[in-house]
């Protein structure tokens, strides 16, 4: 009787545990749904990636699938506080150098932040504002320079993270491996590049610039910054990543994720004056 009563115990366990797992799963699937997404794409002088209308008819389709709208711009005027009121996220891919006209628009985009909301970057993304340090703590860094574009390998280095569900734990992929300087010590890695994976060639400048990091490199982190949450990916360089259903999949998960820590913004919480208010950590 007793062993009977165990069994039963431990089965009624696991079925409550699995329906807990469920409910959180199904959560984390559904957190874009009815969201409002802004897509910005504006580069400033210097290198275009021709992948960032791949990119954007992938988040488009994104969207079409998990029921999340989709707004398009490259005009910095839309960066106010009233226009930022009515998105949930924002989504800048492969933009690059200065991508704000004026700092009325740096300010607007820090408050919006400062009031809760979310953003995600891809790919060299950290190569935008590479002069304003307050954007280069919140991006995690700024770029320094990357080697030739290769196939090399990926590590998952944060298993249990929902945003890598999934995902291979070593993925081989063909993309540029990042490297960033000014690194923000909040970030925190769930993929790593395998430098070790690189080729050889360039060893002694990978060495040189990836400094304490010997093995692993980080290459997407997340971190919740100056009231705001954020998720990085240095990967997507080509127009094919984003054709590519474990790319995708990747994306919509660091996207699903910071849709999970939304509480809906309140700008009483901005408390910036100007592009360069301290930080109040």
């Amino acid at each position: 009787m007793q062993l009977i009563k165990t069994n039963f115990f431990l089965v009624a366990t696991l079925i409550i545990g699995l329906l807990s797992f469920s409910d959180e799963a199904f959560a984390f699937k559904d957190g874009l749904k009815n969201l409002k997404v802004l897509v910005y794409t504006k580069n400033g002088e210097g290198y275009v990636h021709d992948n960032i209308p791949y990119a954007v008819k992938a988040i488009q389709k994104l969207g079409d699938e998990h029921n999340f709208q989709v707004t398009v711009s490259d005009d910095a005027s839309v960066f106010t506080d009233d226009n930022l009121r009515g998105y949930d996220l924002l989504l800048f891919p492969s933009t690059n150098n200065d991508v704000f006209d004026t700092d009325a628009q740096r300010l607007a985009f820090r408050k919006y932040i400062q009031a809760g909301g979310g953003f995600v970057g891809l790919h060299s993304v950290v190569g935008t504002e590479r002069k304003w340090d307050w954007f280069k703590q919140m991006i995690g860094g700024t770029f320094v320079w990357h080697p030739r574009f290769q196939q090399y390998q990926l590590k998952v280095i944060d298993p249990g993270h929902p945003t890598v569900a999934g995902l291979p734990k070593v993925w081989e992929k063909e993309d540029e491996c990042y490297f960033i300087k000014e690194i923000y010590p909040g970030i925190q890695v769930t993929i790593a590049h395998d430098l070790e994976s690189l080729d050889q060639k360039e060893k002694e400048r990978i060495v040189a610039t990836a400094g304490p990091y010997t093995k692993y490199y980080p290459a997407v982190w997340h971190q919740d910054f100056d009231g705001g949450h954020v998720w990085i990916s240095a990967l997507g360089h080509h127009i094919k990543d984003y054709e590519d259903p474990v790319f995708l999949q990747h994306v919509l998960q660091g996207m699903q994720f910071v849709a999970g820590k939304l509480k809906g913004l309140d700008y009483s919480k901005a408390y910036a004056t100007s592009r360069d208010t301290p930080v109040r950590y």
